[in-house]
């Protein structure tokens, strides 16, 4: 199942948004998002001034996806973290799970460790996210129509009558 196939439910985007919030927190970060590996922006916290945030979710999975290039070429599966140091301000990437990229910007008020050390904690909380995800996709109570689906109550009829001419 691929991420596009999930939908992410306001429970899920609750749990994931404080998990950001807490990890920007905890790391001392500048900002925190998480992406799906097609690059679009599920969550984030912090700010970075005059920065796109969509197009930087964007260049990140697409970073990730090269990288995960690099690995099996050299005979890895993947690899699970990239760090880029500038200057000043740093990124962290880190997968979580086969859906998710954990992006954490930070500067000189934290530090590589610390950013390490709080991704760590706060990854197997993101991944139980996802999995349930997962799992409503599997069973249906995301599936447009299925149980627990805001769309089930809909009939074919009250469709017909919302695009019928009769004004």
């Amino acid at each position: 199942m691929s991420a596009s196939d999930l939908v992410l439910h306001e429970e899920e985007h609750r749990r994931i948004s404080g998990l950001a919030e807490r990890l920007l927190r905890d790391a001392n970060a500048r900002f925190v998002s998480l992406i799906d590996r097609n690059g679009q922006p599920i969550t984030s916290a912090g700010s970075l001034p005059d920065v796109d945030r969509t197009a930087l979710a964007s260049l990140a999975a697409g970073n990730v996806a090269a990288t995960e290039g690099l690995a099996r070429m050299i005979g890895e599966q993947t690899f699970s973290s990239l760090y880029h140091e500038g200057e000043s301000d740093h990124i962290y990437l880190s997968s979580i799970g086969a859906i998710g990229i954990l992006m954490v910007a930070f500067d000189e008020r934290s530090s590589l460790g610390l950013v390490r050390l709080r991704v760590r904690q706060v990854s197997p909380e993101m991944e139980k996210v996802f999995d349930d995800m997962l799992s409503k996709s599997r069973t249906g109570t995301a599936e447009p129509g299925g149980p627990g689906s805001p769309f089930a109550e809909i009939t074919d009829e009250d469709i017909d009558n919302l695009f019928s001419d009769g004004f």
